[in-house]
């Protein structure tokens, strides 16, 4: 009979973590029925909530990053690294898992750490163009290293590393015959062009800036507008729902339907963004977080301008170029039509089978 396989994963912070770590659940799961598995997060994050909705038992660590300025949570830092390790020590000891998956987040950098001192095959999933410090740290001792991008090997060891993609919503994939459906679901007008608006799993205040203050330019070109500002932002921004033509959400769940509806996308650049992006194919503006670590944002979205397939502007240079940038890209058919191809050449659609059948060669080799 063949062995129950456990597997634990971590990831978290943000959606941008949470949501690969689920598609790699979801695909192992369909593979392997019987299966168990733990996720491991950080306490007070949003993963608390987000894997349990997803059907997956999960423990929190006491763990956060270091801030940028001094403050009692960086003075906090090294008791709540302990914390995490030892935690995850005996996390680790009492599930005995067959392979450990990290997708990022300070979390997994702890259970990852843990995990490869006791013998523990170990994979990481590496979503940007630039990765973080916690794995290229983690890196020489991981089993697989799966990335999204090409050039990597000045960060990691190139025998462990295999190009993959990111792990995106597999309902994705058939954007195409989602237009209706998202145009009803949302409540759109089929003669108008859309403006889908994101800003990432918990808003961006920056663009929900940019957005309140053109709305009104907006609308005069004759755009409808779906605008998920995040669950931080929402009671500053909700009352734009009072004007006609604009649809306003802390959270979009039918991200499916709001792809499929979108004519043009405004977004941060963040790994999964991009990679969803990238499989949808929609003409896309990209507003790069500033405030990441090595500015890992921005190094996401320019590896996807170098082949020529987005448009991206700075926070720096939202005042000054923003309306010409967008009305120029609103009234181009052709550059949206060269855009949307050129960006949906990038994708990597099966990016979370390939993923998976690396943790399954680590498990039979």
């Amino acid at each position: 009979m063949e062995k129950k396989l456990k597997f634990i994963i971590s990831g978290g912070g943000t959606g941008g973590h949470i949501y690969p770590a689920i598609a790699i659940a979801n695909e192992l799961k369909s593979r392997h029925a019987d299966a168990e598995f733990l996720f491991v997060g950080a306490k007070d994050k949003m993963e608390m909530q987000k894997v349990p909705q997803a059907g997956y038992k999960i423990k929190g660590l006491w763990i956060a990053g270091i801030q940028r300025k001094i403050t009692v949570q960086n003075l906090m830092f090294p008791f709540k690294l302990f914390s995490s390790l030892w935690t995850s020590f005996f996390i680790l000891k009492q599930f005995k898992p067959d392979v450990v998956i990290g997708t990022g987040g300070f979390a997994s950098g702890a259970v990852l750490k843990v995990a490869s001192l006791l013998g523990i095959p170990t994979v990481i999933q590496e979503q940007n163009s630039f990765p973080g410090i916690t794995n290229k740290l983690l890196a020489k001792k991981a089993s697989v290293i799966c990335v999204a991008y090409e050039g990597l090997e000045k960060y990691f060891p190139k025998k462990k590393m295999i190009v993959t993609g990111n792990p995106v919503r597999q309902d994705l994939l058939d954007i195409d015959d989602k237009r209706i459906k998202g145009l009803t679901y949302f409540e759109l007008d089929s003669t108008k062009r859309t403006l889908l608006v994101l800003g990432g799993s918990l808003g961006a205040r920056r663009i929900n800036q940019l957005i309140a203050k053109e709305i009104d330019f907006l609308l005069e070109l004759g755009v409808q507008i779906v605008w998920q500002c995040g669950k931080l932002y929402y009671d500053e921004y909700n009352h734009f729902n009072t004007k006609a033509n604009v649809h306003v959400f802390a959270f979009i769940d039918k991200m499916d339907y709001a792809y499929g509806a979108a004519d043009v996308i405004v977004s941060r650049s963040g790994a999964s963004s991009v990679s969803e992006l990238c499989i949808v194919g929609k003409p896309t503006l990209f507003i790069p977080s500033p405030n990441v670590s090595e500015d890992h944002q921005t190094k996401n979205a320019q590896a996807i301008l170098d082949k020529k397939g987005a448009l991206m502007l700075k926070e720096s240079q939202l005042e000054d170029e923003f309306r010409n940038v967008f009305a120029d890209l609103i009234s181009n058919d052709e550059k949206q039509e060269k855009l949307s191809k050129r960006i949906h050449k990038l994708a990597l659609p099966y990016a979370t089978k390939e993923i998976v059948n690396q943790i399954e060669n680590i498990i039979y080799r």
